[in-house]
């Protein structure tokens, strides 16, 4: 007779045991706490390099990872470095120091976080942070809702043991970093009087965040034209081909004979909106940008700028790092943005 199908039963997964640092200090035969010593970097504690490198080749075999709570409850706080996201693009120059900076801590041992808090005031997104418990916030006011003094006070109470600020001013009880955008319009109007330009625009994006960037250089180019005779412009713009076409279309009637376009990248879409207009550069209107992009260079004519001169991603890591391990101390203020005219072909 033919038998009946067998029935099979489904294999369960077999679970595999999560590796601990017991299970790790048996195979490289080293107490746990030895473990724990060469898997946290720490520094104060003497161990051979052999015995460092049976240790990690004994937790990549097993797979094990240190337990990133664990390590917080002993140490009274996480390796945590919180950085508000950005809630704009940041140009091509502050994206590379905030990768750079992203690195420099990773090799201090710290985790860097990016946490969103769109739609919400500094003072309310300081709470949402505090929950997390880090070790440092690093916030840019230039890109996220500004962080005020009761913020500041609401992360403290909470346990983070420093509160680092990037952008135009200080806020209190956090230390700063103090990136001076009024500088870089300065500097590109200086750079536009010498070259006889006194009917000058100011190309402020419309694009929303940019605020924190956009006026303080328009500050900075009036200030530059104070007592000069020239008349400074607020040109709106918003970073899309039609609205540099329709900018140029009404450009001869606004009579400028010289523009600081905010940056190198509103520079370039304002230029070549004005040459297919056909209004000559420098000719009629001298162009300037800043933040000093290769791809300025390579346009005709060729783009004058303003270089801007950014810290480190390790300078910045290294004073993130000093406020932690010494959250008593007084907030530091540091002034960290340099600026450079880059005379080219456009003015």
């Amino acid at each position: 007779m033919p038998q009946p199908p067998r029935r099979t039963t489904p294999r369960k997964a077999v679970e595999r045991s999560v590796p601990t640092s017991a299970d790790v200090a048996r195979l490289a035969g080293v107490s746990r706490a030895t473990v724990s010593y060469v898997l946290n970097n720490t520094s104060s504690v003497r161990i051979s390099e052999p015995t460092r490198r049976r240790v990690r080749e004994a937790a990549r075999e097993l797979g094990y990872v240190p337990h990133a709570a664990a390590r917080s409850l002993r140490a009274g706080h996480t390796r945590m470095v919180l950085m508000p996201a950005p809630e704009v693009v940041a140009s091509p120059l502050y994206s590379g120091l905030f990768n750079e900076l992203h690195w420099a801590l990773s090799r201090l041992d710290y985790t860097v976080v990016q946490f969103g808090s769109a739609g919400q005031s500094g003072d309310q997104a300081a709470r949402a942070w505090a929950e997390l418990r880090p070790a440092a916030v690093l916030t840019y006011s230039t890109f996220s809702a500004r962080l005020g003094a009761r913020g500041v006070d609401v992360l403290k109470r909470s346990g983070v043991r420093a509160v680092i600020t990037l952008g135009q001013e200080r806020t209190e009880g956090a230390h700063a970093v103090l990136m001076d955008q009024r500088a870089v319009g300065r500097c590109a109007g200086d750079h536009l009087l010498a070259r006889g330009r006194r009917r000058i625009g100011v190309v402020v994006p419309e694009e929303p965040g940019l605020e924190a960037y956009s006026l303080p250089r328009l500050e900075g180019v009036r200030r530059a034209a104070q007592g000069t005779g020239a008349e400074i412009t607020e040109v709106p713009l918003a970073y899309d081909e039609g609205s540099a076409a329709r900018l140029a279309g009404r450009w001869r009637r606004l009579a400028l004979d010289g523009v600081f376009a905010y940056n190198d990248e509103y520079a370039m879409l304002l230029m070549r909106a004005l040459q297919d207009e056909g209004i000559g550069v420098p000719d009629e209107t001298a162009v300037m940008g800043a933040d000093d992009l290769m791809l300025g260079r390579l346009l005709r004519p060729r783009l004058s700028t303003v270089r801007i001169e950014l810290p480190s991603g390790r300078e910045l890591a290294e004073i993130v790092d000093r406020a932690v391990r010494d959250p008593g101390a007084p907030p530091e203020v540091h002034k960290v943005l340099g600026v450079t005219p880059v005379p080219r072909e456009s003015t």
